[in-house]
């Protein structure tokens, strides 16, 4: 297992309550009282619930876990999330995005709140060893067979999502207003969110005042959650380099233009972008992640694909990197002297913003945790990753929503001391040995049930 170099002093605060910040600013989050708005009848009545609930709901993981499906190919996970909804009197509205699926709990007058759990799989061959681990291989997202697993917890993410519906349909009588369940496609892909959004998703669903997700997290024990405001995740690009060239045979190369040494010069001239353009104190890395040119040995190629993969918080530094990456990439082509109908063509794929919470989401929603799960197992967080998400991207079309992203731990209860006290890594998720501990089902919908029964309560 690999290890992590963690400064003392950043365990130090991490223990204290105190979570770091990038940009150098250390925000005070310690120890927070728990609400009396959060009544003990409503903690006895989610305990009682999912308590009476957790076999199924496991059942229902296992079953996920043995049979995941790939981004926009979640056919039978959305029939699944749809029928348990439309049995609790969700009005149910399924296929947006491709195979997105919302629930709509209307309950009153109050607020609108959206819970987004995602669906997918990865192209991953699993190698936990469980008894229900996934043997299935299905089309890839390049047409071609492909071993898939949950190797980063969205088979829990969905029974969370089912069990919680359950809960807050049980619970009506303690709740008022909207609560609007989104089960989203491609969240690997980065682009489900925003198909649901271009999908109509809006058509029939009103604004939401929070728009709450929980994932899975291998650093904390099952049972217990972390949570703090500010940045969490970056955001990210996808963004391809079609580099043109001029064929020939390999023992000619003046009789062609190489597009191998442009795509080359381009991979080491990008590394100064972040490094010499961009401010060490602002986030943001710049990886390419596949060159593809060429199939034979003695043959000059006519053209080179770079994949990129670009991490940030500030949009001011997004458009910096990408004007670079242009500009750089521009400059190589015209010192080849390619002529202006070859130049480098640019294709962005997906993207998606910072996932930043709500200062004042969390200050509600902590409380509600608390009181659920106990304090001692709610965490202030890690400190933002350059890890994305995509469920933000469903608030788009609103400037007022706010964002609350919740860690839900999985990971057995040595994890925690390990990675903080020796620097030892936790097998994380995407890794084909990642896997969920099952008392973190009860928890994530424990969890979740509490925080939408904090935001909808009733005056």
């Amino acid at each position: 297992m690999s290890k992590v170099f963690i400064p003392p002093s950043t365990r130090i605060l991490l223990k204290l309550g105190l979570t770091v910040i990038f940009g150098s600013t250390l925000l005070l989050f310690g120890p927070l009282p728990i609400s009396p708005v959060f009544a003990q009848d409503a903690t006895q009545s989610v305990d009682r619930i999912v308590s009476n609930d957790e076999p199924r709901l496991i059942a229902i993981f296992k079953l996920l876990h043995a049979d995941p499906e790939l981004g926009f190919q979640e056919v039978k996970t959305s029939a699944l999330v749809a029928k348990e909804l439309k049995a609790l009197g969700y009005s149910v509205q399924t296929g947006i995005g491709k195979t997105g699926v919302v629930g709509i709990l209307k309950n009153g007058a109050g607020p609108v709140i959206m819970l987004r759990e995602d669906m997918d799989a990865l192209p991953v061959k699993e190698e936990t060893n469980l008894d229900y681990a996934s043997k299935k291989i299905m089309p890839g997202y390049d047409g071609i067979d492909t071993p898939v697993m949950h190797g980063c917890g969205h088979d829990a993410h969905t029974t969370w999502l089912i069990g919680t519906a359950k809960v807050m349909a049980q619970l009506k009588a303690q709740w008022s207003g909207t609560l609007i369940l989104v089960a989203q496609p491609a969240e690997e892909l980065g682009t489900g969110a925003v198909a649901m959004v271009k999908d109509g998703l809006y058509k029939n669903v009103p604004e939401p005042k929070v728009l709450i997700s929980a994932h899975t997290s291998p650093i904390w024990p099952a049972g217990s959650v972390g949570l703090a405001p500010g940045r969490r995740m970056a955001g990210v690009d996808q963004l391809d380099v079609l580099i043109h060239g001029i064929g020939a045979h390999g023992s000619t190369p003046q009789a062609g233009k190489d597009p191998v040494v442009m795509g080359s010069l381009a991979v080491m001239a990008y590394q100064t972008i972040v490094s010499r353009e961009i401010d060490p104190q602002e986030p943001s890395v710049l990886t390419v992640g596949s060159f593809q040119a060429g199939n034979a040995n003695n043959v000059i190629p006519d053209s080179a694909l770079l994949k990129l993969n670009l991490r940030w918080y500030s949009q001011d530094i997004r458009d910096h990197m990408i004007t670079s990456i242009r500009r750089v990439t521009d400059s190589i082509a015209n010192a080849a002297n390619m002529p202006a109908d070859r130049m480098p063509e640019y294709t962005m794929k997906g993207h998606s913003t910072a996932v930043v919470n709500s200062d004042e989401a969390v200050k509600i929603a902590v409380p509600a945790l608390k009181a659920e799960l106990g304090a001692s197992n709610v965490y202030p967080g890690v400190p933002p990753v350059m890890g994305s998400e995509d469920f933000q991207m469903l608030a788009e079309p609103f400037k007022d929503t706010q964002i609350l992203w919740i860690e839900v731990g999985v990971a057995k209860p040595e994890v925690m001391s390990n990675f903080f006290e020796k620097g030892i890594y936790p097998i994380t998720n995407h890794n084909p040995k990642f896997q969920v501990e099952l008392p973190s089902i009860a928890a994530g919908v424990k969890a979740d049930s509490a925080v939408l029964l904090e935001f909808l309560k009733k005056n």
